[in-house]
Parts: C-alpha cells; structure tokens; sequence
C-alpha cells in the first residue's frame, strides 16, 4: 500500500496511508492524484474543514447506532480509528506551521 508524506520546515513529517491520506486531501479539496501545497493563509479554512469532517462522521455513527438501537439490531461496526483520530496530528502540524509561516506540502 502505498503512502503519503507530509512535510514542512517546521515539524517531522507526517505519513498516513494512501487510503487515509486521499480521504483528508478530498476534504480539503485538494487533488490527491500529485503534489501539492497548503499554504499559511489556507490553514484556517482547513483546520476547519478537517474538523467539521470529523464532526459529521460522529454524527452519523450516532444516528446509524441509534437506529439500529431502536430497531433491535446489532449496532454497526467502525472503524476503529476515527477520522478525528487520523486527522488530530494533521491538524497539529497545520497549527505549527501556521505559526512559523511555511506551507505543507506532499508528494514531492
């Protein structure tokens, strides 16, 4: 399987795997198919965005548990990491590069 890799000049390098790594890049509206940049000025609306995916998937795990709940039915399974899980150290990352004003990039 392959990998992304998320750098900056400011902390390690972040490393999701392929599946992971286009799930976050989809949901900051970034093309996963190459490299790419996030740039300071974009970290706000990302941090954002990442978040209220994360939001929405909790809210939907409830609503689908919930349903099963009241139906009788055996609640459905997860995964075990969650979005908000997954994306947490992207979000760190952003947050740090943010403050020393350099950009993420990945794929190059």
């Amino acid at each position: 399987m392959s990998l992304y890799r998320f750098k900056s000049r400011e902390t390690g390098d972040l490393v999701m795997l392929q599946p992971d790594g286009k799930r976050v890049l989809e949901i900051l509206g970034k093309d996963p198919a190459g490299p790419g940049v996030i740039h300071p000025a974009e970290f706000a609306e990302a941090i954002e965005k990442l978040r209220a995916a994360a939001d929405a998937e909790e809210r939907e795990q409830a609503r689908l548990r919930k349903e099963a709940e009241e139906a009788g039915e055996e609640a459905p399974q997860f995964a075990s990491v969650s979005l908000r899980m997954r994306v947490t150290p992207f979000i760190e990352m952003m947050q740090r590069c943010h403050a020393a004003d350099v950009e993420v990039v990945w794929g190059v």
